[in-house]
Parts: structure tokens; sequence; C-alpha cells
């Protein structure tokens, strides 16, 4: 079944991804922005959530919401809200993309993804929750965020279990054109690894010779991270590895 979709944070990591896949889907899509874009295969609409500037009219004849937007925790509460109360007249179908274990990592952002979760939960719209673990591109760029740096740096004792956008783009296309499920099962990478290895991993296929340290950090969130808690080895359903993400990049970075 096809529908129109209104995409918040569609110009983000996963958004960038997902708003084509939708088209090429045969959904009628529409991409929320702050300002006025050049004409795409999609529509835009101008509005801003953290005011609620333009929603009503973003939302209108939307049969489902993507709720990918994110301030990284500053405004997220507030701008969910906001969301919320313009879809309220049409009730389309919320879809939100959150986090594994954001009740158990003491981090402000997982808690604001927590509490918008409880928004949407008690809106009164239709809606699905999925869950993912952290992006490969997440290890991706606390590497070049480093690369001025004569090491690279990652938390000791900490693994994470990096997910493709690609296969979350996968679900959410196949979840858009449903009816709303509630929490649907979570989506994890296919391998759990040491921080530092994957570090170790992009930085050798990327040909950047540099000593990756293990650092031991302080504080509760670290704790929570050691203790695996972001982590969903049961629903380790993905295929592609971060290996053959990072050869990706290697082969574009030389032009294979």
């Amino acid at each position: 079944m096809t529908t129109t979709v209104l995409v918040t944070g569609g110009t983000g990591r996963l958004g960038r991804t997902l708003v084509p896949r939708l088209a090429d889907a045969g959904h009628g899509v529409r991409v929320l922005t702050r300002r006025r874009r050049e004409p795409a295969a999609w529509e835009w609409a101008v509005g801003d959530l953290r005011t609620g500037s333009g929603l009503a009219e973003a939302v209108t004849g939307a049969q489902a919401i993507i709720h990918l937007a994110t301030t990284n925790g500053r405004g997220d509460v507030a701008a969910t809200r906001n969301l919320l109360e313009a879809a309220a007249p049409g009730r389309p179908h919320l879809v939100y993309v959150s986090i594994v274990g954001i009740e158990d990592v003491a981090l402000g952002y997982y808690r604001a993804k927590l509490a918008c979760e409880r928004l949407i939960e008690e809106s009164g719209l239709p809606w699905t929750i999925l869950r993912t673990t952290q992006f490969h591109d997440l290890i991706t760029a606390i590497c070049d965020a480093q690369r001025r740096l004569p090491v690279t740096m990652m938390p000791s004792k900490v693994s994470f279990q990096p997910i493709d956008v690609t296969e979350v783009t996968d679900r959410l296309v196949g979840i858009a054109a449903a009816p709303a499920a509630g929490r649907v099962p979570e989506l994890g990478g296919p391998q759990v690894r040491d921080a530092a290895e994957l570090a170790r991993t992009y930085l050798r296929a990327i040909g950047r010779r540099r000593a990756v340290w293990s650092v031991p950090l302080p504080g509760r969130a670290i704790r929570d991270y050691r203790a695996g808690n972001h982590l969903t080895r049961e629903r380790a359903v993905g295929r592609i590895t971060f290996d053959e993400f990072v050869a990706g990049i290697a082969r574009e970075r030389s032009g294979r």
C-alpha cells in the first residue's frame, strides 16, 4: 500500500537514505525543512519543530509521519510535543526511531529519547516505535573527529553493535506501508565488537596510520556502556558488518 509520508529529519544521516527509498517504493514523500530548498523528487514542507510554525500545513494530508529529527536531546521533547499537537486532528500513523537500551544508559540524550517515546505512546495517535543500535557511521564519525590528533582514543572495555543505515531504512519503508504496530522488535547489528577494535578496522581500511588507545573513562554512562546496556545480542539481525561498511568507504575514496 502506498501512502503520503511526512519525514522529519529527512536531511540527516538516516533521512538521506530513507527519503529516496520511500519515493522509489511509490510513496508520496514530504520532507520537513526549516528553509525552502531546490525542487526534488519529493516535496519540501517548510516548518519548524522548535516553534511549531508551519507544522499544521506540513502534516495535512499525511497518512504517516516518520519522526527522525533530533537536537541531540536539547529540544527533542518540545519538538516532539509540537509535532504531536499538529498531527492530532488528522490522526496519522506516527513512526518514531529510537535507541536500544535508553532506559539503562545514563545519558541526557537517551533520557530525552525516552521522554519522546512516552509522549508518543500517550498521544492517542496510532504509533510504531522502532529501536536500533548505533549506526556504523557513529564509529567512523568518532574517529574522524580525532583526525588531527596524534592518536585515536576510544573508551576501554566498551563494545558496540553497529548496524547499517540501509537496513534500518528497509525496515522503516515496510513500517510506513503497514498499520501501526506499537513497539516493534529491535534492530541490532550483526556483531558486538570492542570500540578500539572497530576504530582500528576503520583506520586500517582508509589507510590512516595511527595508534588507537583504549582509554578508561569515568562516569555512570560509561559504566552502563561497559555493562552492555546499549546492546541487543538476541536481536543481532543486521547482515552488513562493520568491515563491509568500511570497505565500501575505502572503495569510494579510491574511486574504484
